[in-house]
């Protein structure tokens, strides 16, 4: 479990990835740059982009900026992007990787991802995820989107196992089988709208156990998640709440809290289905 927003876990590859990080799902690119560098100087280390989000080219200039700002180094921040449905065949995929690098203005990426399984064609696309890997283009490969079929799919014909599978899961969809098998398997989940798109900020549970520990909704299903041991990718635009989506490392919920959540599932989601979704 991560402690603070430096703390990185170890990938099956041993590479080094930050447990808490900044996602730009939906912020136009005009806008991108400046809520990067925000993010980076407020702390975050890992950035999460995606090629069909239209914003790589202002998250590269945020991150130029950020480093800047802070003097960091680019091995200091771990890069994220992922390669859209409709780039699966094999040589698709490896001018994707390539656009979305030029885009970023990178040498590298620290872990690039499927971003769904695309009704099980994504096999050439991994394929050419591993020649990428191999060649030093990027440090780790993984998927988003999978569920336990899919992985398992997967792991017939990959020479190269995925570090990541990272996935909509919150309260409403706990996601916890899947959780266990990732555990098993040595694979790390991460969180995609762990906020459920703020549709959950209201829940009366919820604001109970914020309000026990005087903190924001928000903080406790971050909390939660860390707790639980899944990795985290969360979205503002606004500064005050990047940095509020951070300050989850001094405060810990007990056992019965961590239940009561638990109860909250579903299985709802307000994200498309993996097992239907193509475009």
């Amino acid at each position: 479990m991560i402690k603070s927003l430096d703390d990185r876990v170890t990938l099956n590859n041993d590479t080094t990835m930050p447990g808490l990080g900044m996602g730009v799902f939906q912020i136009p690119n005009e806008q991108t740059a400046q809520v990067v560098a925000e993010g980076i100087k407020a702390g975050y280390r890992l950035i999460d982009t995606a090629q069909v989000y239209g914003n790589e080219a202002g998250t590269g200039a945020g991150i130029k900026a950020g480093l800047a700002a802070t003097g960091l180094k680019r091995e200091d921040l771990f890069i994220t992007s992922k390669v859209w449905n409709d780039h699966l065949s094999y040589d698709e995929t490896l001018r994707a990787f390539q656009d979305s690098l030029a885009k970023l203005d990178l040498d590298y990426l620290d872990l690039y991802l499927i971003h769904w399984p695309g009704q099980d064609a994504f096999r050439d696309s991994w394929k050419a995820l591993e020649k990428l890997y191999h060649d030093g283009k990027i440090k780790a490969i993984g998927v988003s989107n999978f569920q336990i079929s899919h992985l398992k799919e997967l792991a017939e014909f990959a020479e190269v196992m995925p570090v990541v599978n990272q996935v909509e899961t919150h309260p409403k969809l706990s996601q916890t089988e899947l959780i266990e098998f990732a555990t098993v398997h040595n694979l790390k989940i991460q969180a995609w709208s762990p906020l459920m798109q703020g549709k959950i900020l209201d829940n009366p549970v919820l604001s109970e156990i914020a309000q026990n520990h005087q903190k924001s909704v928000a903080q406790i299903i971050l909390r939660w998640d860390i707790q639980r041991g899944v990795l985290l990718v969360v979205k503002s635009v606004k500064p005050a709440r990047i940095k509020s989506n951070a300050e989850v490392f001094d405060f810990e919920l007990t056992a019965a809290e961590m239940a009561k959540i638990n109860e909250l599932n579903e299985n709802l989601r307000v994200g498309p289905d993996p097992d239907t979704f193509n475009f």
